[in-house]
């Protein structure tokens, strides 16, 4: 309990010194990419590239099937949420292993 108290009371102390402008505060710059907009076309790519049903990737992107259908057929666009998992998929079809026990080779 000590060591917490400890912690604390510096982070406290370092706190104060910064908003008395003694002690310069540390960042960290992060930079996104935007989210990208893809065609039907690009959607079925990144599917069948992931090798997932239409099923298994609407559950990856937590969306339903037929949303999945909608896009890849052009009648709907995906999200925003939804467009950045894809761009995780279509940078690395693998990666998504780690979410899916069973993986199905039909596109």
């Amino acid at each position: 309990m000590n060591d917490y108290f400890e912690s604390l009371k510096r982070s406290l102390e370092e706190a104060v010194e910064y908003s008395k402008g003694n002690l310069k505060c540390r960042t960290h710059k992060i930079k996104f990419e935007p989210v990208p907009e893809y065609t039907p076309d690009d959607i079925k790519r990144i599917r069948i590239n992931s090798k997932l049903t239409q099923i298994g990737f609407a559950d990856f992107l937590g969306v339903s099937a037929k949303a999945v259908e909608a896009w890849e057929n052009g009648r709907n666009k995906p999200n925003g949420s939804a467009r950045r998992l894809m761009s995780v998929a279509d940078k690395n079809p693998d990666s998504l292993n780690c979410f899916f026990e069973i993986r199905s080779n039909q596109p």
